[in-house]
């Protein structure tokens, strides 16, 4: 029924039928009966075979519009039949790779679509406590019976949260985007020594009240290849956990190592150690573990994870054989 709804094959059709007895009637008058017997025959039989191949032609285009009609209402991804004919197999080929194009594009936006909503989801779960206590302490702020040194302690309480729940919100953000793949990381070949100083500049100052000090060794004459501001905020993340387990009047050492494989960063702490125990859960996010201080989200290992894994770079945990948690940060030449 369909394809005498289709102008085109209707118009053939005639068009061939026209032809057919127009060449049986010209061999009547000129070549005699039989010729035109002959003729008329031959002239079916083209025209019979041509139809027919006209006929899969139209079916197969039928068949490949009813396929574009189901990817458009949103049904799962059909298997396009292969045809036999030059033409009609391109277009088949061309539209197969389109639909593929467009699939991946929509996953692409629904994975980012995701992440966006488990990113929010986290960012809410994680500071509502934050916030909890800052409504508390801004209550308590409002009592006639605060001396100014006491609502100046609470002053600083309460900046010391907005701080915390600026850095949380911040570093969940960057993990949603390097999880969608919406930021592109940067190669640029990177001073080992002058990184490992910008890396330490911002805890010098806490540092210095708490007596704690940074030991760098072997950062002379090294480099390695990657991104200078994302693998900062990597590296940071990991000295500031380091520097959380180390007591007061103690050191964090940062030895580097570099071979025609990779250049190596070992950042060990003087702290217990890491429990056997967490050790598999270190760089998950939100895990704290036995020895996590109040403060902790634990969010920062889980961040300088993925943003090394995306710079041909490997992250590992260990206690160190004199003692102390050590995290040892690999920057490979060669992708691995």
């Amino acid at each position: 029924m369909w394809r005498f709804r289709n102008r085109d094959f209707v118009r053939q059709t005639w068009l061939s039928a026209a032809g057919t007895f127009l060449a049986g009637l010209t061999a009547w008058f000129i070549l005699g009966e039989n010729a035109a017997i002959a003729a008329f025959f031959c002239s079916i039989f083209w025209c019979i075979l041509h139809l027919y191949r006209e006929s899969r032609r139209y079916q197969g285009i039928r068949l490949l519009a009813k396929q574009i009609d189901e990817i458009l209402h949103g049904n799962s991804m059909p298997e396009f039949k292969h045809f036999h004919e030059g033409d009609l197999e391109i277009l088949r080929d061309e539209i197969y790779k389109m639909t593929i194009r467009l699939k991946e594009q929509a996953d692409l936006l629904q994975k980012e679509k995701s992440s966006l909503a488990d990113a929010l989801a986290d960012i809410s779960h994680q500071i509502r406590t934050p916030l909890t206590a800052l409504h508390i302490l801004l209550e308590r702020m409002r009592s006639p019976e605060l001396n100014s040194d006491a609502r100046r302690r609470l002053l600083r309480d309460a900046q010391k949260l907005l701080s915390k729940i600026e850095w949380l919100v911040t570093a969940l953000l960057k993990m949603s985007k390097l999880e969608a793949g919406s930021i592109s990381l940067q190669k640029e070949r990177i001073s080992l020594k002058n990184f490992l100083a910008d890396a330490v500049s911002p805890f010098e100052l806490a540092m210095d009240i708490h007596s704690k000090t940074c030991k760098i060794s072997g950062a002379d004459n090294k480099s390695f290849i990657g991104d200078y501001a994302w693998t900062l905020e990597a590296v940071q993340n990991v000295i500031k956990n380091g520097l959380e387990y180390t007591p007061d009047g103690k050191a964090l050492t940062i030895c580097c190592e570099e071979n025609p494989l990779y250049t190596e960063l070992q950042i060990t702490d003087s702290g217990p150690g890491i429990p056997k125990t967490d050790l598999p859960h270190l760089f998950e996010r939100f895990y704290r573990g036995e020895n996590a201080g109040k403060d902790s989200f634990g969010i920062g290992l889980a961040l300088a994870q993925m943003i090394l894994s995306r710079e041909n770079a490997v992250i590992q945990a260990q206690n160190a054989k004199e003692g102390g948690g050590q995290f040892r940060i690999r920057f490979y030449k060669t992708m691995v």
